[in-house]
C-alpha cells in the first residue's frame, strides 16, 4: 500500500473518531429547559425599610433567592421586577450575614402564597426589632394612558404620632386620607407622565391640616404600571440623613 494510501486512510478514521466523541452527550451539560408554565407560581418582591439595615439576604424554603445584600430603601429584585416561587405555605427567612457581631434579628416567617398572585413584603421598624409585613398586590393593567398608586406608611417612631394624608399637586387634592402607621393603601387610578404633561409633587402631611412631613418632587408615573408610594424613616429626625423621614416610590410591574 502505497504511503498517501495510508495516510488518507488513518485521517479518515480520526475524523470519524472526532465526530463520534462530539455526539456523545455529557452529563451535568446539557442545558437547562426554558421555564414557560408559571400557573403554579406567586411572584413576590421585597422592600426593605429597616431602619439602617444593610446586608440583608432571603431565604426561601432554605435556598438563597438575591445575589447581592438588600440594603435600607432598597427593593429585591429591582423594580419594576419580582422573583417567583412556588405557591403554597413557604417559608422565609431575611437575615444579615455579615461574619462581624450582630445586632439584626433574623426574620423568620411563612405564609400561604397562592398561584398567579402577586405579593409585596415591607420589610420596616429597627435595626434591632425588624418587622415584616406582606401585601397581596391587586395589579390591574389600566386600558387607558393612567397609572396606578398606593400609598404605605412605614415610618417608625417610639411615640405616638398623627395619622397621615397624602396631597396631590396635580390633582390639588388629597389622594391618600389618615392613614395609620403601617397600613398600606389600595390601588387607585393616576394620571401618567409624558412629555406633554407635567410630574407630579406630592406632600406627606399631618391629617387634616397643613403641616408638612415630606415631599416627594417630578413623581412621573409610566402609564400602565403600578407604584407604591412609601413614607418611611424616622419620624423626629429632618434633613437628609440615611434615616430621616422620607417620601419615595417603586413600581410592582
Amino acid at each position: 500500500m502505497k504511503l498517501t494510501t495510508i495516510v488518507t486512510a488513518c485521517s479518515f478514521v480520526v475524523v470519524t473518531a472526532f465526530l463520534a466523541v462530539s455526539c456523545v452527550k455529557e452529563i451535568g451539560k446539557e442545558v437547562a429547559l426554558e421555564q414557560t408554565d408559571y400557573s403554579s407560581k406567586a411572584f413576590v418582591q421585597v422592600y426593605n425599610g429597616t431602619l439602617s439595615s444593610a446586608r440583608n439576604y432571603i431565604y426561601v424554603d432554605g435556598a438563597p433567592v438575591n445575589g447581592a445584600s438588600l440594603a435600607y430603601a432598597a427593593t429585591f429584585p429591582a423594580t419594576p421586577a419580582l422573583f417567583a416561587i412556588t405557591s403554597g405555605y413557604r417559608a422565609f427567612l431575611i437575615r444579615d450575614t455579615s461574619s462581624t457581631i450582630l445586632t439584626q434579628p433574623a426574620m423568620s416567617f411563612a405564609e400561604n402564597f397562592q398561584a398567579t398572585a402577586n405579593y409585596t413584603i415591607f420589610m420596616y421598624d429597627t435595626l434591632t426589632s425588624p418587622k415584616q409585613k406582606i401585601v397581596q398586590n391587586n395589579i390591574i393593567i389600566p386600558t387607558d394612558t393612567s397609572a396606578r398608586i398606593r400609598f404605605a406608611n412605614f415610618i417608625f417612631s417610639t411615640t405616638a404620632v398623627p395619622n397621615v394624608d397624602l396631597f396631590s399637586v396635580r390633582r390639588a387634592a388629597n389622594i391618600f386620607t389618615n392613614v395609620p402607621i403601617t397600613d398600606v393603601t389600595s390601588y387607585i387610578p393616576h394620571p401618567s407622565s409624558s412629555k406633554t404633561v407635567e410630574n407630579d409633587t406630592l406632600y406627606v402631611r399631618e391629617t387634616g391640616t397643613l403641616v408638612t412631613l415630606a415631599t416627594l418632587n417630578g413623581f412621573a408615573p409610566v402609564a400602565k404600571r403600578s407604584y407604591t408610594l412609601v413614607f418611611r424613616g424616622r419620624y423626629q429626625t429632618t434633613g437628609t440623613t440615611g434615616i430621616a423621614r422620607l417620601l419615595s416610590s417603586f413600581s410592582s410591574n
